[in-house]
């Protein structure tokens, strides 16, 4: 069973989101919290799998509640930020903090199931041409590329294909490779661009102008 905790400030929105999660057999929603500042303590009492935050929220909002849990709670949960509008920069800095991926609030029933058992897996929740064009509406003076981080050919390869949204799966198929060095590759461009994860890999690729 994977468990969720949802955080929005609108009780309707809490209401259609516990309503659609416990529809679904293996999902289970075992709290919720109206405000980031109270997503800190609701993740350390409840140990959700998966919490479904709201982006923008009145007192904490989703960006400053995602790095509060994700720096204090270990294991920490994944994270999908909520977001009404699919250009949403409040959604660019959430990635930047460690979310896992967005969904729009007006995603269907199963797509939002799918987001939650995607990120429980482990994959990143990610919509390549969309957080692209977050990452270009950033200052062009950031996008200095990624030569001084000294990613191998075929680590840059595998980068572009992760940047593209394929899976280690389908990386390993298109280049040839089994799964583990593909997993190895990624372990090692995670290293060297210093991020936590493949979804903030993938932002840097795409903020450096890599990809």
């Amino acid at each position: 069973m994977t468990t969720v905790l949802i955080v929005d400030d609108e009780e309707l929105i809490r209401v259609g989101l516990r309503a659609v999660v416990d529809a679904e057999p293996d999902l289970s929603v075992v709290g919720e919290a109206a405000d980031g500042a109270d997503a800190l303590d609701a993740v350390r009492r409840l140990r959700p799998d998966v919490v479904l935050m709201d982006v923008r929220m009145p007192a904490v909002d989703g960006i400053a509640a995602t790095r509060h849990i994700l720096d204090a709670v270990r294991p920490a949960p994944k994270v999908v930020v909520l977001t009404t509008f699919e250009n949403d920069d409040y959604v660019y800095d959430a990635l930047l903090a460690g979310a896992q991926g967005f969904l729009l609030k007006r995603a269907r029933p199963a797509e939002i199931a799918q987001a939650v058992r995607t990120v429980a897996a482990g994959d990143s929740l990610l919509f390549p041409a969309r957080v692209r064009d977050l990452a270009l509406r950033r200052p062009a003076e950031a996008r200095r590329g990624l030569d001084h981080v000294g990613l191998t050919d075929r680590e840059e390869q595998v980068l572009r294909l992760m940047a593209e949204g394929l899976s280690n799966a389908e990386i390993a198929a298109k280049l040839f490779l089994g799964v583990e060095t593909v997993k190895t590759h990624v372990g090692n461009i995670l290293v060297k661009l210093g991020v936590r994860d493949r979804t903030q890999a993938v932002i840097a690729a795409y903020s450096s102008g890599f990809a």
